[in-house]
């Protein structure tokens, strides 16, 4: 017997109360025919008792039907609330649905909100950070470094000069300054190939302060940054993370510049196994380390160990960044320094002159670049005796220097090696010739003075002596004498709008060598780091300085957010 629906039932009800009416109606039908009956046969006894017997039965029955009727009844109406709660239950569940809609709705918003929350808590803590780290360095301002550090810092560099690795690694205005190997410089195009992989903004900063202290010779507190930095990174990101190879090369390249080169071959070691590691074997990153390390090689005179890492990376740039890529042509400047420290003066010549085709090429005839590579080819003609090749070299260099500050040559407006030639020519003839001075101002170091112009006046005077030329050696070499001087006066007397300017230029120069030593990481910097000056001031004791330096190194940490 199947179960029955709730329909099925209320309809079969209403059949049977339909059934049940009808048999009301008959037994009423009946027991009002037996009542009469019932009267009628009063008067005989024996009939009305089984009249009276039959009677009862029928009322017994027709109540039993009022009975099931009543229930009946009931089970309709039963039936009927039954259906008005079915009916409830249904717009309960569509509610419920509707509702379950409308939470699932406000949970998106409420996520919405919360990232939107947690973005706007992040952007405010950046905020803070920006504005500590600017509160810091408005209170370092009078911890200014004094002239007389910036003069003892050039003092030094001249005697670094003697050293027998200058002609390799000299600093900017060393005599051999363009023929010097070039650590890896930031480039806005390696930033851009950099697989996933962008140096925080806190290191960067760090990085820049760092150059600032050791450009100025302050590396005990250069070197305490570096580790503190480093100490921090490994302990929040783990010791194989680009970060702290990153750090590592700025410590080993503070290393380099203190001459501790065993220690900083071991962090650039360290720093290129992380990077293969963490950003595979043919990132620039990867190309800047290992440059980093063949420098390292140079300087200690190891120029065949130098030789495959400088290829190397070479290798990885051509193939990141493409052949013409300045980048390369920086890397091949490198190599060809390194062979020709081995006299492999073919590839040497092969490895400038294509440098200097994708210098001229991408960045335009009047790129620094274009003129240092011309100094450093010419300076390997001038090893090899090929005199006439490298004073051809020399005197571009000059004359297009002149042509940008002076304008276009003419009778009146020469180059500083005409005149120096024209004094050669004369100098039997009138004895006391006209001051070279005034003939276009180049001592005058508002007006030329490059580096690389000034190595050039120099290596041209070398070339003239070796051909007899003394009277036009000595003329750019007092030139060249003078521009230094005129820049340390430069630096001793720069008070006006004018002369800052002329200051902060000479200061730059000043620190060039030790920041193009540590622009190694690839940064996607500026062209100069900003001038953070010294926390330490001059003080009375040692004891005060070292508390100032403490204090200045804890401070530094809590401006850019690591533990001190």
């Amino acid at each position: 017997m199947t179960a029955l629906t709730q329909e099925e039932v209320a309809s079969h009800t209403r059949t049977v109360v339909q059934g049940l009416e009808a048999l009301r109606n008959e037994h009423n039908s009946i027991l009002s025919g037996i009542n009469s009956t019932l009267a009628a046969a009063a008067h005989h006894p024996p009939d009305s008792n089984v009249i009276s017997e039959k009677a009862g039965i029928l009322q017994k029955s027709l109540d039993q039907i009022e009975l099931g009727l009543s229930e009946a009844q009931i089970m309709l109406a039963l039936a009927s609330h039954l259906q008005t709660v079915e009916a409830e239950k249904q717009k309960l569940r569509a509610q419920v649905r509707r509702l379950c809609q409308e939470n699932a709705w406000l949970r998106d918003e409420l996520a919405s909100t919360q990232q939107k929350l947690q973005a706007s808590e992040q952007h405010v803590a950046q905020l803070e950070e920006d504005k500590k780290h600017l509160e810091f360095m408005s209170t370092i301002k009078k911890y200014d470094a004094d002239v007389q550090d910036t003069e003892s810092s050039m003092e030094e560099k001249k005697d670094k000069s003697d050293d027998p690795v200058v002609d390799l690694f000299p600093d900017d205005d060393a005599d051999d300054r363009a023929a010097a190997m070039s650590p890896t410089p930031p480039s806005q195009f390696a930033q851009q190939v950099n697989a996933g992989y962008e140096i925080p903004a806190r290191l960067r900063t760090l990085h820049n302060l760092v150059i600032q202290y050791a450009s100025q010779g302050r590396y005990e507190v250069a070197v305490p940054l570096c580790k503190q930095a480093l100490e921090d990174l490994e302990k929040t990101s783990g010791h194989d993370h680009p970060d702290v190879a990153t750090m590592l090369n700025i410590l080993a390249l503070v290393y380099r510049d203190q001459n501790k080169y065993k220690e900083a071959a071991n962090l650039l070691n360290d720093a290129l196994a992380i990077r293969e590691k963490t950003l595979g074997e043919n990132h620039p990153a990867v190309a800047a380390t290992l440059n980093n390390l063949a420098v390292l090689y140079g300087k200690r005179g190891k120029y065949k160990e130098a030789e495959p890492l400088c290829k190397r990376a070479l290798e990885i740039r051509e193939k990141v960044l493409g052949r013409d890529h300045p980048d390369v042509a920086k890397q091949l400047n490198n190599l060809a320094l390194l062979c020709q420290n081995q006299g492999k003066y073919e590839e040497v010549e092969r490895y400038y002159q294509r440098a200097l085709e994708i210098y001229e090429t991408k960045l335009g005839p009047d790129d620094p670049n274009v003129a240092k590579t011309k100094n450093n080819l010419a300076s390997a003609y001038l090893k090899q005796g090929k005199y006439k090749e490298a004073e051809i070299l020399y005197k571009q260099v000059l004359t297009r220097a002149h042509e940008r500050e002076f304008g276009a040559i003419d009778g009146d407006n020469k180059p500083i090696w005409q005149v120096a030639e024209e004094r050669e020519e004369n100098k039997n003839k009138v004895k006391d010739s006209a001051p070279y001075g005034e003939y276009g101002g180049w001592h005058k170091v508002a007006k030329v003075d490059s580096p690389t112009v000034t190595t050039t006046l120099k290596n041209l005077g070398v070339l003239y002596r070796r051909q007899g030329k003394y009277e036009a050696a000595e003329t750019l070499e007092d030139c060249a004498i003078r521009s230094r001087k005129e820049a340390i006066n430069l630096v001793k007397d720069g008070m006006t709008v004018d002369g800052g300017r002329r200051l902060s230029a000479s200061r730059d120069r000043l620190r060039r060598g030790s920041r193009e030593s540590l622009n190694s990481a690839e940064f996607d910097a500026a062209d100069d780091p900003p001038n953070f000056p010294s926390p330490m001031g001059s003080t009375t004791s040692q004891r005060s300085q070292d508390d100032a330096r403490h204090t200045g190194i804890k401070k530094i940490f809590h401006a850019f957010g690591f533990q001190s």
